[in-house]
């Protein structure tokens, strides 16, 4: 059979789930080295040196994934999704090797930006990918178990991170370099698989590459991330600093936006604006990035400094917010598919996350598991239910020549979301547990002067992340700063709250239309391959 009659046959069901099984792994890889990185810092910097920089190591891996997943989707457009999509597993891979075989903090930084380069591609045309081979229709029933995915690399990210930096040696390699090297089989695989079994019809049309636009777009991103995840936690967020980088990058991003309206191959097509269903899903795209990377970083810090619990079993505890993903993102997919309706599960995932996030204010020093675990598992079913149908809403509204660009906009805008939110939310946090530390330990001096040994400026400043130095305070200390702890997790989750509430309101002007069939979805794929066809 030719290489055109492959691109053009339509997919078996058996070779859809092969295809599932490498686009899964591929999304895992990149999932993962979100978490599995920061569990490990603090023994890489020991390992490495240059403990000044280690915040870039998570820094340079979030700018390149970020600025790079649109790009993604729009020249996924243009040259085809699988030649790009194994790009992207091929970069990641020698991102991964040579971040696992450096030897000195600069070159960790360098490697893990190469490792994000690919790890953007990864994220976004996963869902791209899944759009071209699957009607709208029975999306559903695949897209679900993408959202086990994300389950799954919550908990196994902080496990595996945890497990390999605890252990100094294994199989004689240094542990910590096993969190990059243990993509290597799995990326391989994915590359296999794609290679044998990922044909699918591209249009190839005239075009030029908008080059300055893909630059502006970069530089923009980089310059809002830098200040909103890098210099806002350091200097805070009404800094000279902070506000110079938050307002170069939405003044390059306006000028990306004016240049767009020029381009003759623009990357971030304005006509998209103009779909009802785009708006309300990047909206919402962004608001569970939000809300779901603000309370899954809160939740392991609360287990470590309230409840004294390892990285590995924090880590560990998060599994009910796994079972929650992955459950409600798989029997809802496989409903969509036998009904054709998607718009209440979004409505009531925002619902479910917004109690959840309440629930989670009445946290204290001696609550039981099992009850943590109940808005754990509500938390987990929110986000299954919202994150993974946004994209089929999405998808069935976009034309297929837009199919990349607008799936690829989505993760974008969810990564934005995310990235603000374990700034903001963090920021609150830091804030919030100076004040109520610092009233409470005036309170306890003021009735027990003799309370507050060991409370020196140094035992006190390494508090915020640092539990480990109460050893020599008081009982009496110890209790105030471990209700502190407490009392700044509530205002977190207090403040998140609004952030679904405003979801759900969004989420109610989504519109309900129909799922396109399977015939229709075929219809559209050879109607955009027809000029590759003739």
């Amino acid at each position: 059979m030719s290489e055109k009659t492959k691109e053009n046959a339509p997919m078996t069901h058996k070779q859809i789930l092969t295809v599932m099984f490498g686009l899964m792994t591929g999304l895992l890889l990149a999932a993962l080295d979100q978490s599995i990185v920061s569990t490990a810092l603090k023994t890489i910097t020991v390992d490495l040196g240059g403990l000044n920089h280690y915040t870039w190591v998570v820094t340079a891996y979030l700018l390149t994934s970020t600025a790079s997943t649109p790009l993604y989707g729009k020249i996924s457009d243009l040259y085809g999704r699988r030649q790009v999509f194994q790009f992207a597993i091929v970069t990641f891979l020698i991102g991964s090797f040579a971040a696992g075989a450096a030897h000195n903090m600069t070159q960790l930084i360098a490697f893990r930006a190469l490792q994000g380069l690919g790890a953007g591609g990864l994220m976004s045309l996963t869902f791209v990918i899944i759009g071209d081979v699957v009607s709208p229709r029975e999306r559903g029933r695949y897209q679900g178990y993408f959202g086990a995915v994300w389950g799954l690399s919550t908990v196994a990210g902080p496990l595996l991170g945890g497990f390999f930096s605890d252990h100094s040696k294994v199989l004689g390699i240094t542990g910590w370099r096993w969190i990059f090297y243990i993509n290597l089989p799995l990326g391989i695989m994915a590359l296999i698989i794609t290679s044998a079994v990922l044909h699918i019809p591209k249009t190839r049309r005239d075009h030029k590459i908008d080059y300055f636009g893909a630059f502006l777009l970069v530089v923009a991103v980089s310059a809002l991330l830098l200040g909103i995840s890098v210099y806002a936690p350091e200097s805070g967020w009404l800094t000279a600093k902070t506000l110079l980088w938050i307002g170069a990058g939405i003044v390059i991003f306006g000028l990306f936006i004016f240049n767009q309206a020029k381009a003759a191959e623009p990357i971030l097509p304005l006509r998209l604006f103009k779909n009802h269903t785009f708006n309300i899903t990047s909206l919402l795209g962004f608001l569970v990035g939000a809300a779901m990377f603000g309370a899954i970083v809160m939740l392991p810090l609360y287990f470590q400094l309230v409840k004294h619990n390892s990285a590995t079993l924090s880590g560990l505890k998060l599994l009910p917010l796994m079972f929650g993903i992955i459950s409600t993102s798989i029997t809802s997919g496989k409903w969509i598919s036998k009904h054709g309706k998607y718009k209440i599960f979004p409505v009531i995932g925002m619902v479910f996350m917004t109690i959840a996030l309440l629930g989670l204010v009445t946290l204290s020093e001696t609550m039981a598991f099992w009850k943590i675990s109940i808005f754990e598992i509500l938390l987990g079913a929110g986000l299954g239910l919202s994150m993974q149908n946004v994209v089929i809403a999405l998808q069935n509204s976009l034309d297929v020549r837009d199919m990349g660009v607008g799936t690829s906009l989505n993760t974008f805008w969810r990564s934005i979301g995310g990235t603000l939110g374990v700034a903001i939310f963090g920021s609150i946090y830091a804030s919030k547990l100076t004040g109520f530390m610092s009233s409470g330990i005036k309170a306890l001096g003021a009735k027990n002067p003799g309370a507050l040994v060991g409370a020196t400026p140094q035992a006190l400043a390494q508090l915020r992340n640092n539990p480990g130095v109460m050893a020599k305070f008081t009982p009496q200390l110890q209790s105030t700063v471990l209700h502190s702890y407490v009392q700044a997790f509530h205002i977190v989750f207090i403040s998140a709250a609004p952030v679904t509430m405003v979801g759900f309101l969004v989420a109610l002007f989504l519109k309900a239309t129909p799922l396109k069939s399977g015939a229709e979805h075929a219809k559209a794929m050879q109607e955009a391959a027809g000029e590759a066809l003739g």
